[in-house]
């Protein structure tokens, strides 16, 4: 089977919780699939979005393309609610003043129905994530 990126909302990924909001820069700007839209923060953190997929998941690499992140820790649920995070990494990211931070989490497999992002800390009072993404392949159910 062919793996997908999970977290796109044209694979059945569904934005289920993010800490701030912005009318004019949405969380849900996460899985539309583009770098040029993205979610910002307010000013407080830790910050957080969980996206939640259509069925559970074999997820064998995460990413993220995020500006002014300092320290993210990525957590995984298999629930059939967005509860028991267990984490999966927890990383300190490097800052390149005007250039997106891209980062890949290749993982050993593991099994999902959730995704939490969080923002532990930034650059700056403010961070923007473009994109989340989760290469995997769909569970036989």
């Amino acid at each position: 089977m062919r793996a997908a990126d999970w977290c796109r909302s044209s694979t059945g990924a569904a934005l289920v919780l993010a800490t701030s909001s912005d009318a004019e820069h949405p969380a849900e700007s996460v899985a539309d699939g583009s770098s040029k839209t993205f979610w910002t923060t307010t000013g407080m953190f830790p910050q957080e979005l969980i996206i939640g997929f259509p069925k559970c998941v074999k997820i064998s690499k995460v990413a993220i393309q995020c500006y002014l992140v300092r320290t993210l820790r990525i957590e995984r649920s298999t629930s059939k609610d967005p509860v028991g995070f267990e984490r999966c990494v927890e990383k300190d990211l490097q800052h390149r003043e005007g250039q997106l931070q891209m980062e890949e989490f290749p993982l050993p497999e593991f099994q999902a129905t959730y995704l939490r992002f969080i923002i532990k800390s930034a650059f700056d009072h403010f961070v923007s994530v473009h994109r989340v993404m989760a290469e995997g392949t769909a569970e036989n159910t």
